[in-house]
C-alpha cells in the first residue's frame, strides 16, 4: 500500500513540474523556442585562417565609458577569435571627426563603427526611437523589444538604406536628471530654465517654456560653471561623476524621465559583413551581445557608487508625481505629432507601444516586492 502511494505522488509531482495536470501534460508543447538551436546542430562551415584587419570609429573620446565599452566589444571579438579577426578602435576625431563615422561605415572607409543609433537622428528622425524615448522602453525594454519582438530587425531595415547592418552592443540603463542650480519640481519650475539637453526631450522641454541648448559633452560643464546654462543632463552617474558637475551645481533633479535607457550599437559595413567568413560573423554577433549584457552589468555597478560620491555635494530632489504625470502627457502629444510627420518613427514607436501593452501584465503581476535593503523594506518601502 505504502508502495503505491509513493508512486501515485511521483507521478503527481512529475506532472505538476512539466506544466499542471495530465491532461496539460499530453496537449500542451514547450513554451517557447530557441530558433537557433536548429542551426547550431548542422554547423555547415569550417574555421577560417584569415587574418583580418578592420577599423573601427566612433563618437565616443577616450575616458568616456563608452569608449570602454568599444573596446571591451573588440577586445572580445580579438580573444574569442584568436586574433583572427583584429579589430581597432579609433576614438573621436583619430581617423574621424565623431559626427562622420556613420558616413564612414556606409561608405567603407571604417569598417565597423561603435556609437547609438541617437546619434544618426539627421539621417533618419526613426533612428532616435531604437536609442532613446523620453517615458519609453527602459533597458528591459529595449533588450526584449530588439531580440524577441522584431526591434532589431526594423532597425536593420534602416541601416539597410545606408549599406549597413548593426547589432546592440551597450546599454547604459536609466540615465541620470538635471544637474541644477535651480530647485525645480513642478511644471511651473521648468518655465524660462535655461537647459541643456539633446534629441526629442529638447523640444518636449522648449514646449513646455524652457530655454533649450543641446550643447556637447565637453561644452556643459564651463556652461553651468559660467551660468550660460541653469541646468544640463548627460548620461548616467558613473559618466557624469569624472565631469564634475556636482562641484558647480547644487542640486539633481530626478528621475531621468528623458532616457530611462540609452542603446548603444555596433553598425559595420555590408560589404565587409559579406565578405567576412561566417565562423567570425558568429563570433562578431555574440560578441556583441556579451558586450550589451556586460556593460549594462558594469556601468549601473558604478552608478551605485558615483551616486553615494554626488550625495556629498549635491541635493538630491524628486519631482512630484503630478509633474511626472503632466510630463507623460506632454510627451505623448509630442511624439504623436512626430509619429505623423515621420512614417519609420510611427512604425518603431507603434511597435514599442505594443510591446509595453503586451509586456504589461508581467510588470503587473510581479510588481510589489523591490529587494530593498531589509531595514528599507520592513519600514514599508517595498517597491520602486
Amino acid at each position: 500500500m505504502k508502495k503505491n502511494w509513493f508512486v501515485a505522488m511521483a507521478t503527481v509531482l512529475s506532472i505538476s513540474l512539466v506544466g499542471g495536470n495530465a491532461a496539460d501534460a499530453a496537449q500542451r508543447e514547450k513554451f517557447g523556442i530557441d530558433p537557433r538551436h536548429e542551426e547550431a546542430k548542422r554547423v555547415g562551415f569550417k574555421t577560417s585562417d584569415q587574418k583580418i584587419r578592420w577599423k573601427m570609429v566612433m563618437p565616443w573620446s577616450k575616458g568616456l565609458l563608452f569608449y570602454d565599452m568599444a573596446t571591451h566589444f573588440a577586445d572580445s571579438v580579438r580573444l574569442a577569435s584568436a586574433g583572427r579577426l583584429d579589430i581597432k578602435p579609433f576614438s573621436a576625431g583619430e581617423l574621424v571627426p565623431g559626427d562622420q563615422a556613420f558616413d564612414a561605415v556606409s561608405k567603407g572607409s571604417a569598417q565597423i563603427a561603435h556609437a547609438s543609433p541617437l546619434y544618426w537622428k539627421g539621417k533618419n528622425e526613426a533612428f532616435v526611437a531604437y536609442a532613446s524615448v523620453p517615458f519609453g522602453l527602459d533597458a528591459e525594454g529595449y533588450n526584449i523589444w530588439l531580440q524577441e519582438k522584431g526591434g532589431q530587425e526594423m532597425l536593420n531595415e534602416l541601416y539597410g538604406k545606408f549599406n549597413m547592418i548593426s547589432f546592440p552592443a551597450g546599454q547604459t540603463g536609466q540615465e541620470m536628471g538635471l544637474f541644477s542650480n535651480k530647485k525645480a519640481t513642478t511644471m511651473a519650475d521648468f518655465k524660462g530654465m535655461r537647459i541643456r539637453t539633446p534629441g526629442w526631450y529638447m523640444d518636449i522641454m522648449t514646449n513646455l517654456g524652457a530655454s533649450v541648448s543641446p550643447l556637447p559633452g565637453g561644452e556643459v560643464y564651463l556652461a553651468l560653471e559660467r551660468g550660460v546654462i541653469d541646468a544640463a543632463e548627460y548620461s548616467v552617474p558613473a559618466i557624469n561623476y569624472p565631469m564634475g558637475f556636482d562641484d558647480i551645481t547644487k542640486y539633481v533633479i530626478q528621475p531621468g524621465v528623458h532616457q530611462p535607457a540609452f542603446q548603444c550599437d555596433v553598425i559595420i559595413n555590408k560589404d565587409a559583413w559579406n565578405e567576412l567568413p561566417e565562423d567570425l560573423q558568429w563570433i562578431v554577433k555574440i560578441a556583441a551581445a556579451e558586450t550589451n549584457a556586460w556593460s549594462y552589468n558594469w556601468i549601473n555597478s558604478l552608478n551605485a557608487e558615483a551616486v553615494n560620491k554626488f550625495k556629498e555635494k549635491v541635493e538630491f530632489v524628486t519631482m512630484d508625481k503630478d509633474t511626472i504625470i503632466e510630463f507623460r502627457k506632454t510627451t505623448k502629444t509630442y511624439l504623436d505629432s512626430v509619429k505623423e510627420k515621420y512614417p519609420d518613427v510611427k512604425k518603431a514607436l507603434d511597435s514599442q507601444e505594443a510591446f509595453l501593452e503586451e509586456y504589461s501584465v508581467w510588470r503587473d503581476a510581479r510588481s510589489g516586492v523591490t529587494p530593498w535593503p531589509y531595514e528599507t523594506f520592513i519600514s514599508g518601502r517595498t517597491t520602486e
